[in-house]
């Protein structure tokens, strides 16, 4: 097996390249993305460069080449090996958008990872690391990973543009991943959410949490929303606040929504009572669309899905995004796994929108880098 070269694959216009990357340590083939607008790996700070430099962090003898104009990366995964280990994220992306890949690839490292990501940790791009730990995480323990030593833990915010913020992840590793069947979401039975504050007046955090209880209260009693006002080293670099909110429903599913204002110095001021409302709206339709994972995780319980042992896994879902469904062709690209995928109308669930039932038979995928003690 030393000198076989696994096949390569060549994709054109890698708009999904941290996913593509995941993927390809899992299956341990190369990957040669063209159109890949690195532009010069060693002189720019742009967010994807600072993504390989993540990943060849937590890798161990993976082989990166860039041609000369910096529009194609062949990228050759090495060993996941994990391990402490510290990054400084580019504050052009938020923490979310590194997260959401070390999410799929720290179960499978040869030792538990436990990482210190410094940069924004609340955007209004990527999902926020309130959302990550709050949905997440969960749903890695259904899949049987879990434990004391899973954890996202917020030590300081940072808001675009400078960022400052500083969050730790730590993941155990697991050899093989459980099949699961979660096709009922069951009814909200609570709303919880974080209303957070930085180098802005306190009151903005309570402005957000009045406006989005005026809203929620008309459907649930249970609410309690947080407010988190850092502040000196722990708020970061630049001013800003914003609002997550979570649904948790009476089966264990829970749906999320979440809202930040502008960064400083670009776009309209945002009044906290709008963003409040807003945000509240926002998980209205979250709830509505429904489904047993909330659309910013539809592809990490197909990864997991897909993963599992050589059984039938299944999950509903509300309808699918567009990044759920470009996830979808780079399964079948890697994996050669296809999803038998049923549409439920609203009538069959008695219930909000349009569900899709998702079902796949597991790979059987075995973590070999894990330590045998």
């Amino acid at each position: 097996m030393q000198g076989h070269q696994p096949p390569h694959f060549i994709l054109d216009q890698a708009a999904q390249g941290p996913i593509q990357s995941g993927l390809e340590h899992l299956q341990g083939r190369g990957v040669n993305l063209s159109n890949y607008k690195i532009i010069s790996l060693f002189y720019s700070s742009d967010f994807e460069a600072c993504f390989i430099r993540l990943i060849d962090k937590v890798t161990n003898g993976s082989r990166i080449e860039i041609n000369q104009t910096g529009t194609t990366l062949y990228y050759q995964p090495g060993l996941l090996y994990g391990g402490s280990l510290e990054h400084d994220c580019s504050p052009s992306r938020s923490i979310g958008y590194y997260l959401e890949s070390l999410l799929c690839l720290a179960p499978f490292m040869k030792h538990p990872l436990k990482i210190v990501l410094r940069g924004v940790t609340n955007d209004r791009i990527d999902p926020s690391v309130d959302v990550l730990k709050a949905t997440a995480l969960p749903l890695l323990k259904k899949f049987g990973i879990d434990g004391e030593s899973l954890e996202i833990k917020i030590s300081r915010r940072g808001m675009p543009p400078k960022g400052g913020g500083e969050i730790l992840f730590a993941c155990p590793v697991r050899k093989v991943l459980q099949p699961i069947q979660f096709t009922d979401p069951g009814k909200i039975k609570r709303i919880r959410g974080t209303a957070y504050s930085v180098r802005v007046s306190p009151q903005m955090a309570n402005r957000m949490v009045e406006s989005a209880r005026s809203v929620l209260n008309k459907f649930l009693p249970d609410i309690y929303i947080y407010t988190d006002h850092m502040k000196g080293v722990s708020s970061g670099k630049s001013p800003g606040f914003g609002i997550c909110l979570i649904a948790e429903t009476i089966n264990g599913t829970i749906l999320s929504a979440e809202l930040a204002s502008n960064p400083q110095g670009q776009g309209a001021a945002v009044l906290p009572e709008e963003l409040g409302q807003n945000c509240a709206k926002l998980l209205l339709e979250e709830i509505y669309r429904g489904g047993c994972v909330d659309s910013t995780n539809q592809s990490l319980a197909l990864l997991l899905m897909t993963l599992g042992q050589q059984d039938v896994s299944k999950v509903l879902l509300g309808p699918l995004s567009p990044y759920t469904i470009e996830f979808l062709r780079h399964l079948r690209s890697f994996f050669q796994i296809m999803f038998k995928i049923e549409m439920k109308s609203p009538e069959e669930e008695c219930k909000g929108g349009e569900k899709v039932l998702m079902t796949c038979v597991g790979t059987g995928f075995s973590n070999l880098s894990k330590t045998i003690r």
